[in-house]
């Protein structure tokens, strides 16, 4: 005897009501090609939602080159999301060009240090792939692009469509489903209010107030758009004001 037609049954009575993540990884394995048939309709299911979906209300614009890489943002980011203090948990990441030194290279400073958020992208690809729909502009956070992580089964097709490198949706080591940016609409640990009509942690911290929200929707081709010109006069000074605690210029 085996117990196995109650675990089946178990599986499709699963009390959450959302896809199965056991059931999808397993009906992955046993048949390649099912999988592809349905994720297949998925996509194109989505592709449809994703073309009508309007522009987000709101987006991030950094100035990369008044960076210092001093983290604030990320540890904040994860800290309001996650419940703890933790860079690879981050929701925007923060690179240095290791070979970015020397006065002949195109990487050194001020251009060795990259500010890399969320786009709230006009064409979301990300949101066009999901095969779930855990990826959507949700019209009441003022379409901001973002995951229900428990609709999300962890396929990662969302993370592989990012149009931009590094992308700007990660992966959770221990819950096993991918994250973004929803300009802390979210966020549980925020002790203030979020998204489009409120304010984003990672903005508010920044010491160097090199991170600015805007109801403005940027340019959509190349880095132009997002990583813009944010040096007030004399930032350079002011920047002393902003570690002592006081507000940043």
């Amino acid at each position: 005897m085996t117990n196995q037609p109650d675990q089946q049954a178990s599986d499709r009575t699963d009390n959450s009501g959302e896809t199965s993540r056991r059931r999808f990884l397993r009906g992955s394995v046993v048949g390649v090609g099912a999988f592809s048939a349905v994720a297949a309709a998925g996509l194109i299911r989505t592709h449809e939602v994703a073309a009508e979906v309007p522009d987000s209300e709101g987006y991030l614009v950094v100035d990369s080159e008044m960076c210092t890489n001093c983290k604030t943002c990320m540890l904040t980011c994860s800290s309001v999301n996650e419940g703890e203090a933790s860079l690879s948990k981050a929701r925007l990441q923060v690179t240095e060009d290791p070979h970015g030194v020397g006065m002949e290279s195109s990487r050194a400073f001020p251009h060795d240090i990259e500010v890399n958020q969320c786009r709230q992208c006009e064409e979301a690809p990300c949101v066009d792939v999901c095969p779930t729909n855990a990826l959507y502009a949700d019209e009441e956070s003022g379409n901001v692009r973002q995951i229900e992580q428990e609709k999300c089964v962890g396929c990662r097709q969302c993370i592989e469509a990012c149009p931009v490198v590094p992308t700007r949706i990660t992966w959770t080591i221990d819950d096993q489903v991918a994250q973004k940016c929803d300009l802390c609409t979210k966020s549980p640990n925020w002790d203030q209010e979020g998204g489009v009509d409120g304010d984003q942690a990672c903005v508010e911290v920044c010491p160097m107030g090199c991170i600015e929200y805007t109801e403005e929707k940027p340019t959509q081709v190349g880095d132009e758009g997002y990583d813009v010109n944010l040096k007030r006069e004399n930032w350079q000074e002011n920047f002393a004001v902003g570690v002592d605690g006081e507000e940043p210029p």
